[in-house]
């Protein structure tokens, strides 16, 4: 069965850094192009980054560009979201996409990222 898992719940303070990971089973991983998105509170889901499954292709929400980097490893089945300077309306649940195209795609159940002081 396909499967989407984050990891990298955290509470942390503003200004502080965090890592999430995602981590793919269950089916291949090549050619899947590797997205994040989060859901801050009564807002709608918004998209954070991308990354192509050779990694020559990145794309960031622009408002996050220069604090939020992703990164992949294919070996592993996982794509990464390091995000630093984090500030308190980064507050949100951050998910994990595997897109390959409209029946291949496949969601996490969502990480709590919460930035408070």
């Amino acid at each position: 069965q396909e499967q989407v898992v984050e990891s990298g719940v955290g509470l942390v303070q503003p200004g502080e850094s965090l890592r999430l990971s995602c981590v793919v089973s269950g089916f291949t991983f090549i050619a899947y192009v590797m997205r994040w998105y989060r859901q801050a509170p009564g807002k709608e889901r918004e998209f954070v980054a991308s990354n192509s499954y050779t990694g020559g292709f990145t794309n960031t929400a622009r408002s996050l560009e220069g604090r939020f980097t992703i990164d992949r490893d294919n070996a592993k089945n996982a794509w990464y979201l390091q995000m630093n300077n984090l500030k308190p309306e980064d507050t949100a649940v951050y998910f994990c996409n595997a897109y390959l195209n409209p029946n291949r795609d496949f969601w996490g159940q969502g990480t709590q990222v919460t930035v408070s002081s």
